[in-house]
């Protein structure tokens, strides 16, 4: 069965665990604690950028704020891929690889019209990062340059580069994105 991550509810627990107040972390993530409540209630959904705020004020990557206890096997039946929804950003990311023990991470994104990563541009701690989009058109900025991606076409790009993403095209975009090493 598919676990979906609620994300809130992931970021309460951590934040909880940590007896941190919601002071604490708005404060340390740069947002105001009404806007981290709404994020823990699922209410709202925060760019990808303030996710990774987010998850180094609680001291984590956003790879361990992923994070799933699971097997170490590495076949991911299409029935237990785990998703993270973004409602917000209209999108959802299904992991296509098992774990953070390996070298390799892929994750396939729906990104429905409009949607994306937020206008925030983000970085990872990963070396390099390959899109490939599966599916529909997919505005890509990495730094100062910026990429229009159509079905079929795929970008390799150092993952420490500033970029983000949105969909603006009319139908959702498939998006393989396949990162080493992991980092989500």
């Amino acid at each position: 069965m598919a676990t979906e991550l609620r994300l809130g509810t992931r970021i309460r627990s951590l934040r909880q665990a940590r007896r941190l107040t919601l002071r604490d972390v708005a404060e340390r993530a740069g947002v105001t604690e009404s806007f981290l409540s709404q994020v823990e209630r699922d209410v709202t959904s925060p760019s990808i950028a303030t996710v990774h705020r987010i998850a180094r004020a609680l001291d984590l990557s956003i790879a361990q704020l992923f994070a799933e206890d699971g097997d170490t096997g590495r076949v991911v039946r299409l029935e237990a891929r785990r998703r993270v929804t973004y409602p917000g950003l209209k999108a959802v990311d299904e992991f296509l690889t098992s774990n953070m023990s390996g070298r390799l991470q892929v994750i396939m994104s729906t990104i429905e019209p409009g949607g994306g990563t937020g206008a925030d541009p983000y970085t990872h701690d990963s070396d390099e990062e390959v899109v490939v989009v599966l599916e529909g058109v997919l505005d890509l900025w990495v730094g100062d340059e910026h990429y229009v991606l159509r079905e079929g076409d795929a970008i390799t790009y150092p993952s420490r580069v500033p970029h983000w993403n949105v969909n603006d095209g009319t139908g959702p975009a498939r998006v393989l994105f396949c990162i080493t090493p992991p980092s989500f």
